[in-house]
């Protein structure tokens, strides 16, 4: 496991913070454990409700992504990276290809960022594991552990997200992807 990979949840992870979710690995080791962001829970907050300077740079839907359960006040930029920009206020996230994808500092200018990405996408909040802890819920059946695309963490339809992760994977994983959510109904 690592940085810029996809953990995505299987259909018998019934945790509603992480039920049917797509998370990207910004950090994954045996030292400090694991911490992403999920990438298909928009919140119904709009970009410009809470950091209007960010608006004009948001990926569409222009909203607030719930990124995870653990501090739900901090926020996690992403941004989508043009080639060949360098700011300081950008870093790629190591595993992503050509550092297309990374974390953007919010406390810069937007005008400075733009220089390096096309959009961004914010996240409230984090997905963290201690060491040992995700590679645990991977041997249990929680999780896939998947390869990311770069405009997974942009999706304009992030509520297929998660069935579109699992289409492009194939047999079996992709038979998953038309599990019902609530398989009694079935």
């Amino acid at each position: 496991m690592r940085a810029g990979q996809l953990v995505v949840a299987t259909p018998q992870l019934l945790d509603p913070h992480f039920a049917r979710s797509v998370v990207l690995l910004l950090q994954a080791d045996s030292e400090d454990g694991a911490l992403g962001v999920v990438l298909n829970r928009p919140t119904g907050t709009e970009l410009a409700e809470v950091l209007p300077s960010w608006a004009d740079l948001s990926a569409a839907p222009p909203l607030v992504f719930s990124g995870g359960p653990v501090s739900p006040s901090a926020a996690i930029c992403l941004g989508h990276a043009r080639a060949g920009g360098r700011s300081a206020a950008y870093s790629a996230i190591e595993g992503m290809p050509a550092g297309s994808v990374g974390t953007v500092d919010l406390d810069a200018r937007p005008e400075e960022v733009q220089r390096v990405v096309t959009e961004v996408r914010v996240f409230a909040g984090y997905a963290g594991w201690s060491p040992g802890q995700l590679e645990s819920e991977v041997e249990e059946g929680g999780w896939w552990v998947l390869d990311s695309l770069p405009d997974d963490a942009f999706s304009p339809r992030p509520e297929r997200l998660w069935h579109q992760v699992l289409y492009r994977q194939g047999p079996p994983i992709a038979f998953a992807a038309s599990f019902p959510s609530d398989p009694t109904l079935n």
